[in-house]
């Protein structure tokens, strides 16, 4: 079974503790989604996090509704976060969140996406990897965004 991998790397000028805490909230997810996506939290929130939590959504890729639970299962405020896929499209998903001090308030934030996907590389390549480029582009404009607005 094929493994793949996506990694992003952004730099916010931001410190990281506030970074960390707006990425953490699952219900500031649907902001860093793109429409077309048709993303929706189901799990009631606030939610608090730990490992062990699961959060389920709801989503439509291509006109196909699926629902998606994932569970946090590294919880190390405000380094990292881990969450895995439990139910939805994807074979797999395991999602990786890293947060780096930089200097004068500024955050790295890394993610580190492993995932399969059902018809392995043809799937892949034709639909999940442009998508998941999408997504990125799209969550990255949004994070620049944000906290380009957002008082410290």
């Amino acid at each position: 079974m094929s493994e793949f991998i996506n990694e992003q790397e952004q730099s916010i000028d931001k410190p990281i503790d506030e970074v960390f805490a707006f990425l953490a909230d699952a219900r500031n997810l649907a902001l860093l989604i793109p429409d077309w996506v048709s993303f929706c939290m189901v799990t009631p929130g606030p939610i608090g996090m730990a490992p062990g939590i699961h959060i389920d959504y709801a989503v439509r890729l291509h006109g196909i509704p699926f629902a998606w639970q994932s569970e946090i299962t590294v919880w190390e405020p405000p380094h990292r976060f881990v969450d895995e896929q439990r139910k939805g499209p994807y074979r797999w998903w395991i999602h990786m969140h890293t947060f780096e001090e930089a200097h004068a308030g500024q955050t790295i934030v890394r993610d580190v996406v492993r995932y399969g996907v059902p018809g392995g590389r043809v799937v892949n390549k034709l639909l999940v990897a442009p998508d998941l480029g999408r997504i990125f582009s799209h969550r990255r404009r949004q994070l620049q965004e944000i906290f380009s607005e957002k008082p410290a």
